[in-house]
């Protein structure tokens, strides 16, 4: 059972358009910034073994970009719009589809953080740490920790609405 409060509105095809095109936008910027973060990783720390990394790393931070320039407004846009439409009608934040993509994120985030945690302590055993490995596990950490702090929060603070 949810802690929300159950709601008898049902969800419009907009409704349930705008949510997913909020949470795919999210994944999408979310993957575009930690792709932009590994390349610069990449550049400032290169592996000595690759010299041939940074030309695929240019090209990667270019593409990351591009998306993010395109992407992020359109997550941003869409979740100031759902956010109106909330404070307009609160019972649209109970909504069935709004619940499970929340839950799913959170969900994912949490799956992300435990493989990124058990990564780093295999890595720690096998005494394969370096610089460039932590920073890629701190980035990962930082960005899923950021999803799934920040719909954890909105989930605690609307419980009891």
């Amino acid at each position: 059972m949810s802690d929300l409060p159950v709601t008898s509105e049902k969800a419009s095809p907009k409704d349930v358009f705008l949510r997913l095109l909020s949470i795919i936008t999210l994944y999408a910027s979310a993957c575009g910034f930690l792709t932009l973060l590994f390349q610069f990783i990449n550049i400032f720390l290169p592996d000595a073994l690759n010299p041939y990394e940074r030309t695929g790393a240019i090209s990667t931070i270019r593409w990351s970009i591009s998306s993010l320039v395109v992407i992020f407004p359109v997550y941003f846009l869409t979740s100031w719009y759902l956010n109106k439409s909330y404070r307009e009608n609160p019972l649209k934040r109970n909504l069935r589809v709004r619940r499970w993509l929340i839950y799913f994120t959170l969900f994912i985030a949490a799956l992300i953080i435990i493989g990124d945690l058990v990564t780093l302590v295999y890595n720690l055993l096998s005494g394969e740490l370096t610089a460039r490995f932590l920073l890629k596990i701190l980035a990962v950490l930082f960005v899923s920790g950021s999803v799934f702090g920040y719909y954890f929060w909105d989930v605690r603070k609307h419980k009891t609405e």
